[in-house]
């Protein structure tokens, strides 16, 4: 079921957020990211009417396979006994690069202490690939980006067949009744506000209940996607300040949120990924940044 905060609850939320930046700030990931973005291939098959991808402007593009390995290698540099989260995706649909697979062996064999996150709207994962999946080790979830359960406003909203997605739903479904899926499966909403918010999480329970569901709040990109109500931007820090975020075209943007990299904070073409993560003006927002509030581009970013 959907939790629906109190001020009360909303208020320890906040402070818990808080919290768990406060410990990072004292930890390894100070020094090291905690989650790793890579944008192997700039491509999806949505058009979501929340998201920058429709306007994006590195569409189609493709990272070549040396620098994926030069990232990958450049990672072990990640002490072995610290984990973190990687995943090989960024404003795409992961599951459109042939060459997925291949960059999955690599993470497994450079990267084992990393956590793979797979987020996909489903579309194109056929049976096969997701057999193929259950070779891979350290998934940590594959979290599939429906948005909506009713047909009409699932395609108006994500510009995908509805019946398409429901066939790769019943299968992935199946599948992970027949215990074959070692990972969690979460259904997912970019949230509106309304009732039908709930009423995801509730259909989302009934049709598939093997599978986890989550609603959250849309944000605005920095900016980046203009017609959207999102939240005001919260006094407080930023997890992401812990994370790298890497599109295809090596380019390094500010985090998850800078959809369009308009702000980025190095290129991993020429520079070190760690160099990257560690640069000065990125490290001071881990060391000592208290609010978001204080510096741009987060000033604009509701993201949580």
């Amino acid at each position: 079921m959907l939790e629906i905060l109190s001020p009360y609850h909303f208020s320890q939320q906040r402070a818990e957020y808080d919290a768990g930046i406060a410990r990072m700030r004292h930890s390894h990931y100070l020094d090291y990211p905690r989650h790793v973005h890579l944008e192997t291939l700039a491509r999806c098959n949505a058009s979501c009417n929340f998201c920058p991808y429709p306007n994006l402007n590195r569409k189609h593009t493709k990272m070549s396979d040396e620098l994926i390995d030069k990232v990958l290698n450049e990672l072990t540099e990640i002490p072995p006994e610290m984990n973190f989260q990687i995943s090989p995706f960024k404003v795409s649909e992961p599951f459109l690069d042939t060459r997925l697979f291949d960059t999955l062996e690599k993470i497994n064999r450079l990267l084992p202490q990393a956590k793979i996150a797979l987020t996909s709207n489903a579309s194109a994962i056929t049976e096969d690939k997701l057999e193929t999946l259950q070779d891979v080790k350290n998934i940590g979830y594959l979290w599939i980006s429906f948005n909506d359960h009713r047909e009409d406003e699932y395609e108006r909203v994500m510009g995908l067949k509805y019946q398409r997605t429901i066939q790769r739903l019943e299968m992935i479904h199946d599948i992970f009744a027949d215990g074959d899926v070692y990972f969690p499966v979460v259904l997912s909403r970019v949230g509106d506000g309304t009732a039908a918010d709930q009423e995801f999480v509730e259909w989302c329970s009934i049709n598939y209940p093997l599978f986890k569901s989550s609603v959250f709040p849309r944000m605005a990109w920095t900016g980046q996607v203009e017609g959207l109500v999102v939240n005001e931007v919260p006094n407080m820090g930023c997890e992401r300040w812990f994370e790298l975020s890497i599109t295809a075209t090596g380019e390094v943007a500010h985090c998850c949120a800078d959809g369009q990299a308009e702000y980025p904070i190095g290129n991993v073409n020429d520079q070190h990924v760690l160099e990257i993560y560690n640069s000065p003006e990125y490290r001071k927002l881990r060391e000592s940044t208290v609010s978001r509030l204080s510096v741009s581009p987060c000033n604009k970013c509701t993201f949580m």
